[in-house]
């Protein structure tokens, strides 16, 4: 999380770097003090940059954002699993309370005529366990 934060930190600082660049660049376009040749090879190079960099900035807000709901659907996950630690009986209330859904998929059956049935048990916050 530190190692990404201080990337978002080191890509932003960057966007502000080339934006200032690039408004200075048109500065000394205007001004005369470059070719329009140098400009335009110079304004390619600076818009590709500041692509890259939004691109980059946007996937490490969402990547931040999900480490984050990871964190605090975990700690809703301990916090149910403290209050139904060692369960007396299975209950309604506590498959409603653990279990999100249940997807159960149609049996097949084997050669030697038995059958076998796939079921994916979802649980609230952490999803399915293999």
């Amino acid at each position: 999380k530190k190692k990404q934060a201080a990337e978002l930190k080191k890509a932003e600082k960057r966007k502000a770097e080339v934006d200032g660049l690039f408004a200075k660049m048109y500065e000394d376009w205007s001004a005369g003090r470059i070719t329009e040749y140098n400009f335009n090879m110079l304004s390619e190079k600076y818009q590709n940059e500041q692509k890259e960099l939004e691109a980059k900035i946007r996937q490490l807000h969402e990547t931040m954002e999900a480490a984050v709901q990871t964190a605090a659907d975990a700690e809703k996950w301990i916090a149910l699993m403290k209050q139904y630690v060692n369960p007396v009986e299975l209950t309604a209330e506590l498959l409603n309370t653990l279990i999100e859904k249940i997807t159960v998929h149609e049996a097949a059956k084997g050669e030697d005529g038995s059958r076998e049935q796939e079921v994916e048990i979802y649980y609230r916050f952490i999803g399915k366990i293999d």
